[in-house]
């Protein structure tokens, strides 16, 4: 499964809660370690990069066969983030596929958190970002599955839902 979702939002703390809680494998962020590590703005190479890197992580942890796989983001949210850094959608990220069977969204209806690389924490933006991300989920055919309300509240509505996915 994979959690989807503009800043601040609780991916990375709900993807550990996951773990902690259903003994789940997590795919971390590769976006935010990598901003974090540059000295410069980010480049559509560096989208590429980081969807490169995601996939290699995705894959191996894939390959040891976790009973829950927890991507934080995924091709989604690294297309998304392309398309609102650089107005239009990128064609190489745009063909990568997903691989999770779940996607969960997770609305941004929280509070903004501001930290060094978060970029679009107003209002207009947080709506005009979390709009993209609905415009990709879409051109790609997926249907997320759309959670919102506090953070105890999403950690019970994706529990459900993996619940109802599991054996």
């Amino acid at each position: 499964m994979v959690l989807s979702g503009v800043e601040s939002v609780g991916k990375t703390w709900l993807s550990m809660r996951l773990a902690a809680l259903l003994g789940a494998e997590v795919v971390p962020e590769v976006g935010r370690s990598y901003t974090e590590a540059l000295d410069r703005p980010l480049t559509l190479a560096d989208h590429h990069a980081i969807a490169a890197e995601h996939a290699r992580l995705a894959e191996a942890a894939a390959a040891r066969q976790p009973r829950l796989l927890v991507e934080d983001t995924d091709i989604v949210m690294t297309t998304s983030w392309a398309t609102m850094l650089f107005g239009e959608r990128d064609p190489l990220l745009a063909a990568m596929p997903s691989r999770a069977d779940l996607h969960l969204l997770l609305l941004p209806d929280l509070p903004f958190v501001p930290d060094p690389v978060r970029m679009f924490g107003d209002p207009a933006s947080r709506a005009r970002f979390h709009a993209v991300v609905e415009a990709e989920f879409a051109a790609r055919g997926l249907e997320p599955l759309r959670i919102g309300g506090s953070l105890a509240g999403r950690e019970t509505a994706a529990i459900a839902a993996i619940e109802r996915r599991l054996p």
